[in-house]
């Protein structure tokens, strides 16, 4: 197999993190954490950010707010641009959706209008939230038809370092949509912050083994970058089930948040995905799920699919680091 030079950008500089080779994928996914849906549908239940019970102390002795888990999602809104956002009953379901979320990585933002998610983001907004958004730039092979990437974030749960953030640069244009990247701390009053990096993806159907082979080795490039951040979460479309994705899983030994549940609206297929090394991730509940938007707000399959031909998966994950047992330097042999 050629050798794979992954190259990532920054707003402010090129970094190369490493020169990976490809190689086979004979190796089975193994390993793989159980995945527990809470809800018939695999749905959120309850409104993520809200605080529960008291636990914890500060300094002084005050009783603290015990915070939620944190819930990470993915959402391919299908072709989302100022069309939709005309569309009253289709805006409120989207705002709806996202405000069960701490961050959603956005896939498919088809607008040439940059004031779009700005707009949406205050729709979201309005009644009291206070989410933010990162936006990468229009990506695609030809100029008629080209995507963004997003992530939305409530401002009040996690942190995003705004210096994280990047889009991969593939010169030799192996990617249609080279994935957007960025780092978040979750806000907690106990111990230290989980800190995570996410790299948004959304696979080409027409090249999904190719790209997913592409995929593990921005995977590696991170995880394996020196003194980089071992938490690292691939979400978006995959356009693969795990079982189809052997290429992706195998290599990297990763944990797949969803597993036997359709994620598209039709529910025929399992297209999108959280995935994430399970040595290196253990802040992952076991918790995760498809938010089925049609049955939670009664829809008829044209109603839902006018909001979009996918669902939105997500997965929770503790707010405080926890030890992975790594004592001194890192163990990445799995990794390879």
């Amino acid at each position: 197999m050629p050798s794979l030079a992954i190259t990532l950008r920054s707003a402010a500089m090129y970094a190369v993190l490493s020169v990976l080779t490809l190689v086979g994928c004979d190796v089975p996914a193994s390993g793989l954490l159980p995945t527990s849906i809470d809800g018939e549908a695999g749905e959120p239940t309850g409104a993520v950010g809200t605080t529960g019970s008291s636990a914890g102390s500060s300094p002084t002795g005050i009783a603290l707010p015990h915070r939620p888990p944190l819930r990470i999602a993915s959402f391919n809104i299908q072709t989302f641009g100022l069309s939709k956002l005309q569309r009253t009953q289709v805006v409120d379901i989207l705002c709806d959706i996202v405000r069960q979320f701490d961050v959603v990585a956005i896939q498919e933002i088809r607008s040439e209008n940059q004031n779009m998610i700005p707009e949406f983001v205050e729709r979201v907004n309005d009644g009291g939230a206070d989410y933010d958004y990162v936006i990468g730039p229009r990506l695609g092979r030809t100029a008629t038809y080209q995507e963004q990437y997003a992530y939305i974030f409530d401002a009040n749960s996690v942190r995003l370092d705004w210096n994280s953030v990047f889009t991969m640069v593939d010169e030799e244009d192996r990617l249609h949509r080279e994935p957007l990247i960025a780092t978040f701390r979750a806000i907690t009053d106990e111990g230290t912050p989980f800190q995570f990096t996410l790299v948004n993806v959304h696979t080409d159907p027409d090249e999904v083994a190719y790209e997913l082979r592409v995929l593990n080795a921005v995977y590696r490039a991170l995880a394996e970058e020196p003194g980089g951040e071992d938490d690292v979460i691939m979400l978006g479309d995959f356009n693969a089930a795990p079982e189809d994705a052997a290429s992706l899983s195998a290599l990297g030994r990763l944990t797949w948040a969803i597993h036997g549940i359709a994620s598209n609206t039709r529910g025929s297929a399992l297209y999108d995905n959280l995935a994430f090394h399970p040595a290196h991730t253990v802040e992952f509940t076991g918790n995760g799920g498809v938010l089925n938007f049609a049955e939670r707000y009664r829809l008829s399959l044209a109603e839902a699919l006018d909001v979009s031909d996918h669902l939105p998966v997500w997965a929770e994950f503790s707010r405080v680091e926890h030890q992975t047992g790594v004592i001194a330097g890192r163990d990445d042999s799995s990794l390879r």
